[in-house]
């Protein structure tokens, strides 16, 4: 499904409701993942997944927004339990999607340097060829997780010493912006990437374990290896500061996608309760509809408020949406009244104005 459906075509992003484009030098992060939705009773094109459950195997695709707690669903595909996880048919209409549900001055504009930098950013699943080639083709750069095999076994083997870096850590508040016990070291020269659209470049990245997990046999010396493959460049205007460290870094900020999916659970994704596949369909353009409705409120009206914007959707609920208060008339206006005991009253009468000049 895709946010600019009939019923959902005049929904747009707050920060743009005023023509303003987005930052000239910011990159737009569309986080792909897929997750199971378990069904507990027969449905329509349920089916047995890769987990040993029952029901079905959605892919979605977030707006990353790291300012607000929870992120902006741009699209969501339905599709039976038994769907694979690397099926790049399925990526790339999910992408398709989400750039139509973006506003025109946000789309990427291939050729146009000037233009936004919107970037694909997903686990190994996205790591075909087919999907990497439709996000070149379309201007949109990409950062997948790479397969980790014995090929990348001898690569880090045969690196030396020199050639890896500390790897670059959040922003933990602390001033010390290097991750303790990880390297990274770009292998771009070492392995044909023929295949893969002009200009990918290979990152590995090595990692003491955490103590009591258990190591693969990709693993090397006892330490934890992983790969990315992004066709981002090491020259040019869109050069990522601190280059494979900077490229590794970014890519580890795709996890935050996990938290996006567990807040649309929570909002309504666990479960489907239709038997029809085309009303579970719509009950999941619902939801992310939902899920961009609580982002775009947090954006527009909490911003500058982190106890709001940051709060998941139960405290979110709890502070916001489900605050008791009446309706009253008076002086032909409509006045809707908070107990101003609540700890939040303030808060919600100041964001109520916010969104009523966001839009004017």
């Amino acid at each position: 499904m895709t946010r600019s459906g009939t019923y959902t075509e005049r929904l747009t992003l707050p920060a743009w409701a005023a023509g303003a484009g987005p930052d000239p030098g910011q990159e737009l992060m569309l986080d792909f993942d897929a997750t199971i939705t378990i069904a507990h009773s027969e449905k329509e094109n349920a089916a047995a997944t890769w987990k040993r459950t029952f029901g079905f195997h959605p892919l979605l695709c977030f707006l990353d927004r790291p300012d607000v707690s929870g992120g902006e669903a741009l699209a969501g595909l339905l599709r039976t339990g038994n769907a694979g996880s690397n099926t790049a048919a399925d990526h790339i209409a999910v992408l398709d999607m989400a750039l139509a549900s973006l506003p025109e001055q946000a789309r990427p504009r291939p050729g146009d340097a000037d233009g936004p930098r919107l970037v694909a950013r997903s686990d190994s699943a996205g790591a075909t060829h087919a999907f990497a080639q439709a996000c070149a083709e379309r201007g949109v750069g990409f950062s997948f997780g790479f397969p980790v095999d014995t090929r990348i076994q001898r690569i880090v083997d045969v690196i030396p010493d020199s050639c890896w870096h500390p790897a670059l850590q959040t922003d933990r508040g602390d001033g010390d912006d290097l991750r303790d016990g990880a390297w990274v070291a770009e292998a771009t020269g070492t392995i044909d990437l023929g295949s893969w659209p002009s200009g990918s470049r290979l990152i590995l990245r090595k990692e003491r374990p955490h103590p009591g997990a258990q190591l693969r046999f990709t693993d090397a010396d006892g330490m934890r290896i992983t790969a990315i493959l992004t066709n981002t460049s090491a020259t040019g205007p869109h050069v990522v500061p601190g280059q494979a460290a900077g490229l590794e870094l970014r890519h580890r900020q795709h996890a935050r996608v996990e938290d996006r999916i567990r807040e649309a659970k929570a909002t309504g994704l666990r479960n489907l309760p239709c038997r029809a596949f085309n009303e579970n369909q719509a009950w999941l353009e619902v939801v992310l509809t939902a899920v961009d409705l609580v982002c775009w409120t947090k954006k527009v009206c909490f911003a500058d408020i982190p106890v709001l914007a940051r709060c998941e959707i139960h405290a979110f609920r709890y502070r916001v949406l489900h605050v008791a208060a009446r309706i009253t008339r008076g002086a032909r206006q409509v006045r809707l009244r908070i107990d101003k005991t609540w700890r939040w009253a303030t808060h919600i009468a100041e964001g109520f104005h916010r969104l009523r000049a966001a839009f004017t």
